[in-house]
């Protein structure tokens, strides 16, 4: 009986190249598409089955389009990924799967979720095309424009909450966008500090961390918290069934308060994704926010 012959040392068999592909999408920072459900959720659409299979679909199309420029992104920043002590792990920087076929994959994930989009509605295709058009050109330049990089990553976040309202039909309170691009700047912000501060060199990795002093960074952080605070706060009093849902602020305000003592105190915040869903204070918290906004929004008549 001949024996089966083994793949040669150093070269990946086809399945565990398929498994580096998906770890390059980052399936771990996907939980970021939740920004797709807000508009389901305030305006009432939750148990409508129509609506809800276009969320879905909407999440999932997000999920491969972020996944695409997940790894352009580590095709562009392989050296530099290869001195960073978290980063050096990825596939690319690793050299488990090779620049050519990451940018291959990721054009054809690309093609395939705005293909999908547009099937959805122009309007949510357009958002998907601008979403990776803004990616794109952050991984190619303007995440080494200071200020710039951060409002970038923040326009992400707003066009996830854009393509939720589009794909159901749903408009979105200015209200609801400007809370979500404070918040996401509140992310940012925070991960450039912990990247300022965890890693030896940190110019060597990102020459524009030079431009993010500690003191400017926690004053950025202050002001962009106590306006999430603010206008959140006004949201729900102008938009639930008898403002009830400002009910809901002090959840919100411990979320960003643990949120802030662990970027400080526990060298929190590189991974904004995986330290919501890690930290038991945290999930608690959005647990709750979840439960009381629910019942708020699907309980209460306006």
């Amino acid at each position: 009986m001949q024996a089966k012959s083994l793949p040669r040392a150093g070269r990946p068999t086809p399945l565990q190249t398929v498994g580096y592909l998906i770890k390059g999408l980052r399936p771990k920072q996907w939980l970021k598409n939740a920004f797709i459900f807000p508009a389901l959720l305030f305006s009432r659409s939750l148990l409508i089955p129509d609506k809800a299979l276009a969320a879905g679909e909407m999440f999932l199309v997000f999920c491969l389009l972020a996944g695409s420029v997940y790894l352009i992104n580590d095709v562009v920043d392989r050296d530099k990924d290869r001195r960073h002590p978290r980063k050096s792990r990825r596939p690319v920087a690793a050299g488990l799967i090779t620049p050519r076929l990451a940018t291959v994959t990721a054009m054809a994930l690309a093609a395939l979720s705005l293909g999908w989009a547009f099937r959805l509605g122009v309007w949510v295709g357009a958002i998907g095309a601008v979403y990776l058009a803004q990616n794109l050109l952050y991984s190619f330049w303007l995440k080494q424009i200071v200020l710039v990089d951060v409002f970038v990553v923040a326009v992400g976040f707003v066009a996830r909450v854009l393509a939720g309202g589009a794909a159901i039909h749903v408009p979105i309170s200015p209200w609801l966008l400007t809370t979500t691009i404070l918040l996401a700047l509140f992310l940012a912000l925070a991960k450039r500090r912990h990247e300022v501060t965890s890693l030896a060199d940190p110019q060597s990795h990102r020459g524009i961390l030079a431009e993010y002093p500690l003191p400017l960074l926690d004053q950025l952080i202050g002001i962009v918290t106590s306006c999430t605070i603010v206008v959140y706060a006004v949201y729900t009093f102008l938009n639930s069934p008898r403002g009830l849902l400002v009910y809901t602020v002090p959840f919100v305000l411990f979320g960003l308060f643990r949120y802030l003592y662990l970027v400080h105190r526990r060298q929190g915040g590189g991974e904004p994704e995986l330290l919501v869903v890690k930290d038991p204070a945290l999930l608690g918290t959005m647990a709750l926010w979840t439960v009381v906004t629910v019942f708020i929004v699907y309980g209460v008549k306006g």
